[in-house]
């Protein structure tokens, strides 16, 4: 099970990195994303960057290993938040809400994993 977990929070420290990078060099958001006022947007890139690190630094640096179900939390938060804006944007786009609903559901088992099941 350790193994797994460390698998799944290399993945989403790559595709956290990713969705960062995504939002410092695409300052276009999507229509329904647009009532996220652009500092803000940049602040979760910068949040998503520490996310990433957290995910991953335990690997290294063991007495660290309670961010990684904080991390993985804070990530299962804001995808749900990015499925509500989308439902109540109006414009619903079901390929994003399966994307994003199976990325939290990927950080929750995670925050579950390091919490409950298979603690660093």
């Amino acid at each position: 099970m350790n193994i797994l977990l460390w698998v799944l929070q290399i993945l989403l420290a790559l595709h956290t990195i990713a969705g960062a990078v995504w939002k410092f060099s695409n300052p276009e958001q999507a229509a329904f994303l647009k009532t996220i006022p652009h500092g803000v947007w940049l602040a979760m890139g910068v949040v998503e960057l520490l996310c990433a690190l957290s995910l991953i630094l335990p690997a290294f640096i063991k007495r660290t290993g309670i961010l990684i179900p904080i991390a993985a939390t804070c990530i299962t938060v804001e995808m749900l938040a990015f499925c509500l804006l989308n439902i109540f944007s109006g414009d619903i786009n079901i390929s994003h809400l399966i994307y994003w609903t199976v990325v939290a559901l990927l950080s929750a088992f995670i925050a579950n994993g390091r919490f409950v099941i298979k603690p660093v």
